[in-house]
């Protein structure tokens, strides 16, 4: 698995930040070796010549300096000297050792010399000459002063953060057009056409991407619009012959009413098809959301479907809450559930229905005792006018199932189906409850 990211606005950010870090380090690095390096060579530097100062003469270990001149020296200077045991009373003991310092002190004073710093009010070198190495020299450096060095750190920090910050909402700037075109494109998936996006925001390239979905969009529409236009001509075309064919066949002699009634259902199933092509085409998402309940409908299909005179056994959850649909496509999803199901099988059926607390969403069962379906056809039932010949007969349309699914990703749902172990086919529709 990638850790980058993956959508622009993230990788967006991460290159702003990766960059940042890049020259946040060489800032570092760069003040570490140009500046605080040459400063603390330089202060130790002034530290060490104070030092000689005090063994002017070489022949001793003794510090040169008359009582009457080290007071004086030492007011001026602050440098005061003791002996271990003093400079352990004096604050020694809290004072940190420091490599880097010793070994400069070492190479400026020529011998082995050690260096420890203790911070009270400001800080304070300790320093152990190679002249003297029983003494503690103590020197106070009163203009280093360690709370410059949180406002260094705060400045890098703020630093960081704006910079985060406004590449954050420069990205978010640049994306949100993206998010939009995200959402359109969904609902165009779900046969919903939105308005026209706005053509004035984000990059010239969002902003040509934008216009051109928006020309698609409105192409789609216009043949949503004359696909229905023309299957409504369609329609009310053959159901007028249809109907006159009707009128004659009834008027037919009492010998041929064989005759007479095939023709009858075969205009029966001609207005079943007719109206099967009717319901796909249908817009249903022009129909008004409402809170449903699933186990209301479910349970209204099966006492209509009572003169089938099929056995149909329900397991209905009683957890299930209201969610937002729209109603008539919800019926007629189960409607086309419940008719496959009687039309490609014999025996019981059954239908359960459920709720999946942790998904948010609820799901609608319906399995029969027929045939069942190849698996190797199954991904493709979902199709218009594809039908399982093999398996399932021949008759209708092949419309049921590719209604089923286009009600069902119509509410942001999924439907799945399978064979049972122990014959029949399952079919699952599962439908979320937010809001669409």
């Amino acid at each position: 698995m990638s850790l980058l990211p993956r959508s622009a606005f993230g990788q967006t950010v991460f290159l702003i930040g990766f960059l940042l870090l890049i020259n946040q380090l060489v800032s570092y690095f760069s003040v570490a070796f140009y500046v605080i390096k040459p400063s603390t060579q330089q202060i130790n530097h002034l530290i060490a010549k104070q030092v000689k100062l005090l063994f002017l003469d070489e022949s001793t270990s003794e510090p040169l300096l008359t009582p009457a001149l080290k007071e004086r020296f030492t007011v001026i200077t602050g440098i005061e000297v003791y002996s271990e045991q003093q400079a352990l009373e004096m604050g020694l003991a809290n004072a940190s050792y420091y490599g880097f310092f010793s070994e400069q002190m070492s190479l400026e004073l020529g011998g082995p010399a050690e260096v420890r710093i203790a911070q009270t009010e400001h800080f304070v070198f300790w320093v152990r000459p190679p002249q003297a190495p029983e003494l503690w020299i103590r020197v106070p450096l009163a203009g280093l002063d360690e709370t410059n060095f949180p406002l260094l750190s705060f400045y890098l920090l703020m630093i960081g953060v704006l910079s985060v910050g406004g590449g954050w909402l420069s990205a978010r700037h640049l994306n949100r057009p993206l998010k939009s075109l995200q959402q359109a494109a969904l609902q165009v998936g779900r046969g919903e056409i939105p308005p026209p996006l706005a053509e004035d925001k984000g990059a010239t390239e969002i902003i040509a991407v934008t216009k051109a979905f928006n020309y698609m969009a409105e192409g789609i529409k216009q043949l949503e619009q004359d696909r229905a236009l023309l299957m409504a001509g369609v329609s009310h075309d053959l159901r007028t012959p249809l109907t006159r064919i009707r009128l004659a066949s009834e008027m037919m002699n009492e010998p041929d009413n064989w005759i007479r009634e095939g023709i009858i259902n075969d205009i029966e199933d001609m207005n079943a098809i007719i109206d099967q092509f009717i319901d796909y085409l249908r817009h249903h998402k022009q129909e008004t959301l409402q809170n449903i309940s699933i186990n209301e409908l479910i349970t209204e299909l099966v006492q209509a479907e009572q003169v089938q005179q099929r056995t149909i056994l329900t397991g209905l959850a009683t957890d299930i809450p209201l969610f937002p649909a729209r109603k008539i496509a919800i019926k007629r999803l189960l409607n086309n559930l419940l008719e496959n199901a009687l039309r490609y099988s014999t025996g019981e059926i059954e239908i359960n229905s459920g709720f999946e607390r942790a998904a948010k969403r609820i799901y609608i069962q319906i399995r029969d005792h027929g045939p069942g379906i190849p698996e190797h056809q199954m991904k493709q039932m979902f199709a218009p006018f594809t039908q399982g010949d093999a398996a399932r007969g021949s008759g209708g349309s092949g419309l049921g199932l590719a209604i089923i699914k286009k009600i069902t990703d119509m509410h942001g749902g999924e439907v799945a189906m399978h064979n049972h172990a122990y014959g029949g086919l399952v079919v699952r529709v599962y439908l979320p409850l937010k809001k669409l």
